[in-house]
């Protein structure tokens, strides 16, 4: 079957599905890669790859491209489900006989409820879904496939579960797949180098956070791994096909765990001679980040989520305020930039540990800093304790354009105060004197650095006046 995997258009600039880290749209425009997707487009004989919100693709153009196809698969999200779903009923009015797949975590956590919302979804793929929607493009029935449901004579059948994939060095590469269907300038996160590329190295994650959508919904806690020449060959690949690719990105865990593999790929990695960047946590020892910077290691993403050890608990990160401080002194010997990670509105959290997490991040110094607000996603334990207590609100955990709002709201701690305490955290990191002066130094003497900084503060200093709006809405509410 002529296949569509599809990253749907939601909200504008909206970063939803197939690779998103946070579903949402962020403070200032990022696209990660639809990784997801890639491996059974890269599967699937005759394909296509569509990421329509990167690619700036309307709805009203995503339905005329499939109606080329026969299968449409579609990668949702908790915050973009209502749209997805009545951009699959704009297909299936068009195309009647067009069948169509939602795959993504919410279903996978949810799928009575996802079938049950539009009869047009065919069925859904639970998990990793790879082998689940290629079958199905190859002709094999749903009954005998695993992994799915879907409805049969008035009821939902969900077949036997499939077992996560250990082999993934059998699996194409991504960056194939981008080559074909992707145009690479359509991607920029801005603590990255642009252009970037992004493909995953393993799969699942053994750390336990509570909150952390993608192991507890989606890929497991099993951690399962690439070989160490599978992962150098697509690197090579990579700059091969992307001669003007400025850093490579390896968007998983690859780098956090198993300290031996880690010195086994940096060793690999050496002899290539690229720059790259990768996911990390605070246990990472020096004489393993070492090898990294001398593999060719620019830039660390580190979740430091909080800086109260109380809110760490809490949410089970497995790590401590003395290991995010002994890391980062490491990270700063070796010339390493880290961006960190900071989550408002965990288990536990109050105006004082917001004011603990905003003193802490200041001792670190991380060189960018990104501020979400905590989501209960569907099928987490942070979702589960919320539901438990009672601290679950009916509000949408976005605004009307995409951006990340509250659903939360704890006895001491309000929606409103989350929102406020965001702004505040934001402005007291990013204007103090030196760093406006570390920003700026880099855009003196290079214009294409001046025209993104230019657009990243317009963009941001928009969504700051929009969240004060709303901060200020609810107070009077």
């Amino acid at each position: 079957m002529k296949t569509l995997l599809l990253n749907p258009p939601s909200f504008n600039n909206f970063d939803g599905g197939a690779g998103s880290r946070w579903p949402a749209v962020r403070e200032i425009t990022s696209f990660w890669y639809p990784v997801w997707l890639a491996y059974p487009a890269g599967l699937i004989k005759e394909s296509r790859l569509l990421d329509a919100p990167s690619h700036g693709v309307t709805p009203e153009e995503t339905v005329d491209i499939a109606m080329a196809y026969d299968f449409v698969v579609v990668f949702t999200s908790t915050p973009g489900f209502r749209n997805d779903v009545r951009l699959a009923e704009l297909i299936k009015n068009a195309k009647p006989q067009i069948k169509i797949a939602f795959v993504g975590p919410h279903v996978s956590v949810l799928p009575e409820e996802s079938l049950n919302a539009s009869q047009v979804i065919d069925f859904v793929a639970r998990k990793e879904f790879d082998f689940s929607v290629t079958e199905f493009a190859q002709g094999k029935s749903l009954e005998t496939i695993k992994g799915i449901s879907f409805r049969k004579s008035g009821k939902i059948v969900h077949t036997q579960d499939r077992e996560p994939i250990a082999d993934l060095d059998s699996l194409p590469f991504a960056v194939d797949i981008y080559k074909r269907d992707l145009d690479i300038t359509k991607y920029s996160v801005p603590f990255l180098l642009y252009p970037y590329i992004a493909f995953y190295s393993s799969r699942g994650c053994p750390a336990k956070c509570s909150y952390c959508l993608w192991p507890q919904t989606f890929s497991g806690h099993r951690w399962r791994t690439r070989s160490s020449d599978n992962v150098a060959a697509e690197v090579r690949r990579a700059l091969e096909l992307f001669p003007n690719v400025r850093e490579i990105f390896f968007d998983d865990d690859t780098f956090a765990w198993g300290k031996t593999r880690v010195l086994e790929i940096c060793e690999k990695l050496k002899q290539i001679n690229f720059t790259w960047s990768c996911t990390a946590r605070v246990h990472t020892d020096y004489e393993t980040l070492k090898a990294m910077k001398e593999a060719g290691c620019r830039l660390l993403i580190v979740g430091f989520e909080s800086g109260d050890p109380a809110v760490l608990k809490n949410i089970e990160k497995g790590a401590t305020v003395e290991q995010a401080i002994t890391f980062m002194k490491n990270c700063k010997k070796l010339g390493i930039l880290v961006h960190g990670d900071y989550i408002f509105g965990l288990p536990g959290e109050t105006r004082e540990t917001i004011e603990r997490t905003m003193k802490f991040a200041e001792k670190l110094d991380c060189e960018t800093i990104q501020v979400s607000i905590a989501h209960p996603y569907p099928g987490t334990a942070f979702n589960d304790y919320l539901l438990k207590h009672g601290y679950l609100t009916k509000h949408e955990m976005t605004d009307e354009l995409g951006h990340q709002l509250p659903n939360i709201q704890y006895p001491d701690l309000n929606r409103h105060q989350i929102v406020d305490a965001v702004e505040h955290f934001y402005g007291r990191y990013y204007f103090r004197p030196r760093i406006i002066f570390r920003i700026l130094r880099k855009a003196v003497f290079d214009g294409k650095e001046r025209r993104r900084v230019f657009k990243e503060a317009k963009e941001y200093l928009s969504l700051r006046a929009k969240r004060k709006r709303f901060a200020k809405n609810v107070r009077n509410d």
